[in-house]
C-alpha cells in the first residue's frame, strides 16, 4: 500500500515538474503569448512609404556580411524620399545579440530620426541571432513603441499594415489567432491591408542555391499564402505581401493578392533562377528599395535599383505594379 502511494505521489511531482519546466521561454518558443500593440499614425491620403529588407547593419568594416556603401547609399536615398514611414522585412542587423550591430544602426541611420521618420520592423532571422532575450532586448531598445510585441498593427489612413514575426507560427497559436481576428474585422474604409514578415511564401529561389544563394518557400508561410488568397475572394480590401530573406527582388501573383520579395537591402545580393511564368523576370543582382504610393483605391509599387560603380550611384526602376480595389493588378517591367 505505502508503494503505491508513494509511486503516486512521484508521478503527481514528475507532472507538476514538467509542466513547470514548459512555462520556460525555450518550451514555449512557438506559442508565444503577448498583448500586440495597435499602433495609429496620422497621415493622409495620398501618402508613400518605403518597404525593404536584408540591410544586415554591422561594421562597416567587414565586407563579407554585407556591402556597407549600398547600405548607406539606400538609406540616404530613402530618406532623400521623406516617406510616411519605413517598414523593414527583416534581418535589420547581421547579429541581433551584437550590440555593435545595432550602434551601426543608430548611426547609419540618424538620419531618419532627424527627420522624424517612423519605423515599423519585422523580426528577421539574423535580429534573433545569438541569446534571444539579449537580441530582442536590443531590437524593442529602438522600437518603444512596440511595447515588447514580436507582431503587431499599424493604422495610417486607408492602410493597415500587420506586422508578423514568421519566427513564431503564423497561422495558429497566439499569433495565427490575433492574425485572424484582424482579417475578420477589417474596418469598412481600409483600402489596403499590407502584411510584413521576414520569409517569403513565394519565390523563385530555392535552397539549391544555383548561383551561389537563396532559400525555398517554407511550409508554414505558404499556408498562410493560402489562408490570404481564400480570403481574398470574398474581401474587398486588397492584399499586399512584403517579404525578404532572400536577397534579390522578386513580385509574384496568385489568388488576387501580390507578394513582393525585398532582400535587398544590402546583405550581399544574389541572381536567383527565376520560374518562366514570373511577373518579373531579372538576371542581375537587385539592390533596392520598394516605394509604395498609396492613393485612394488605388497604389503603385515602384521597384528602385541601386547600383555603385566606383563609388557613383546609378538609378533605375526596372520594375512597377499598380493595384486597385476591386480589380485586377497591371504591371509594367522593364527587365526581361
Amino acid at each position: 500500500m505505502f508503494s503505491r502511494q508513494r509511486s503516486v505521489t512521484q508521478k503527481v511531482w514528475l507532472l507538476c515538474l514538467t509542466a513547470g519546466l514548459c512555462v520556460l521561454p525555450g518550451c514555449t518558443k512557438k506559442s508565444v503569448a503577448q498583448t500586440p500593440v495597435d499602433l495609429q499614425l496620422k497621415v493622409s491620403v495620398p501618402f508613400k512609404f518605403v518597404a525593404y529588407g536584408d540591410t544586415r547593419f554591422h561594421d562597416p568594416t567587414d565586407t563579407e556580411a554585407a556591402n556597407p556603401p549600398v547600405r548607406v547609399a539606400l538609406v540616404q536615398a530613402i530618406a532623400g524620399v521623406n516617406p510616411a514611414f519605413v517598414c523593414f522585412t527583416g534581418d535589420i542587423v547581421y547579429n541581433g545579440y551584437d550590440v555593435n550591430d545595432w550602434k551601426t544602426w543608430d548611426n547609419e541611420t540618424s538620419i531618419w530620426r532627424e527627420k522624424k521618420i517612423p519605423i515599423y520592423p519585422a523580426l528577421g532571422n539574423h535580429d534573433l541571432h545569438g541569446d534571444e532575450k539579449i537580441a530582442l532586448g536590443n531590437y524593442f531598445q529602438r522600437f518603444p513603441d512596440l511595447k515588447n510585441s514580436r507582431y503587431y498593427s499599424v493604422r495610417a489612413a486607408n492602410a493597415l499594415v500587420l506586422v508578423l514575426d514568421s519566427a513564431l507560427d503564423e497561422v495558429s497559436g497566439p499569433q495565427g489567432q490575433w492574425l485572424t481576428a484582424k482579417l475578420d474585422n477589417i474596418p469598412a474604409d481600409v483600402d489596403f491591408v499590407f502584411l510584413m514578415f521576414h520569409h517569403p511564401p513565394y519565390t523563385s529561389s530555392s535552397d539549391v542555391k544555383k548561383y551561389g544563394g537563396g532559400h525555398s518557400a517554407r511550409s508554414t508561410e505558404q499556408h498562410l499564402a493560402k489562408m490570404l488568397e481564400d480570403r481574398q475572394t470574398h474581401t474587398r480590401a486588397r492584399f499586399v505581401v512584403f517579404s525578404g530573406h532572400v536577397h534579390n527582388y522578386e513580385r509574384h501573383e496568385y489568388g488576387g493578392v501580390t507578394y513582393f520579395v525585398s532582400g535587398g537591402g544590402a546583405a550581399h545580393a544574389y541572381p536567383i533562377e527565376r520560374a518562366p511564368d514570373d511577373p518579373f523576370q531579372s538576371k542581375q543582382v537587385n539592390y533596392h528599395y520598394l516605394l509604395v504610393e498609396v492613393d485612394h483605391q488605388k497604389l503603385k509599387v515602384t521597384m528602385n535599383r541601386l547600383e555603385l560603380n566606383d563609388g557613383k550611384a546609378t538609378w533605375s526602376q526596372p520594375d512597377s505594379v499598380e493595384i486597385t480595389v476591386g480589380a485586377p493588378s497591371s504591371s509594367n517591367s522593364a527587365a526581361r
